[in-house]
């Protein structure tokens, strides 16, 4: 059973721990990371959700272990669902949010990963491809695109706006 580590209001963690499925206590966190992948062509890789976690196209991501670090889980969660290895060393975390009571920490990485070299994890994902930004508003406008995620993508397209300014 997967177990996760509880956070202050702070974002500090209390040694607590909760196990997967189960409520998280009153007046704690817990964390969530998220991946954008671009390729040199900007298009961004993204995962068609199986069936049972709702079908729609994502980023990659998931839950924080207990004891890792939100990059560490980006890092972990990446090669779990697309047996993909990428390195920390390129990996930007351009956005950290707090709704409700999850942390959510957004992270970028330029990488062009060829989609032979995928392998899913086919209890999370069906399909994986490569989009541009013209046919991700597409799958937003079909509410094709999971809703975490688009937030994602939004706080990335701020963040992308900033650097131009």
């Amino acid at each position: 059973m997967e177990v996760r580590d509880l956070y202050d209001k702070n974002k500090n963690v209390t040694g607590l721990t909760f196990k997967k499925g189960e409520k998280v206590p009153e007046g704690y966190y817990y964390l969530l990371v998220g991946l954008l992948i671009e390729n040199d062509k900007g298009e961004f890789l993204l995962q068609r959700r199986s069936p049972d976690k709702g079908g729609k196209w994502a980023g990659t991501g998931g839950h924080a272990k207990a004891g890792q670090t939100s990059l560490e889980a980006v890092i972990d969660e990446t090669k779990e669902e697309l047996g993909i290895d990428i390195s920390k060393e390129n990996i930007i975390n351009f956005e950290n949010v707090k709704e409700g009571n999850v942390f959510c920490d957004f992270y970028y990485v330029k990488a062009n990963i060829d989609l032979k070299d995928i392998v899913i994890q086919e209890e999370e994902l069906s399909e994986v491809g490569y989009f541009s930004r013209e046919e991700i508003n597409k799958l937003i406008e079909k509410n094709d695109f999971d809703k975490d995620y688009n937030d994602m993508y939004d706080c990335f397209l701020k963040y992308e706006e900033g650097l131009s300014d």
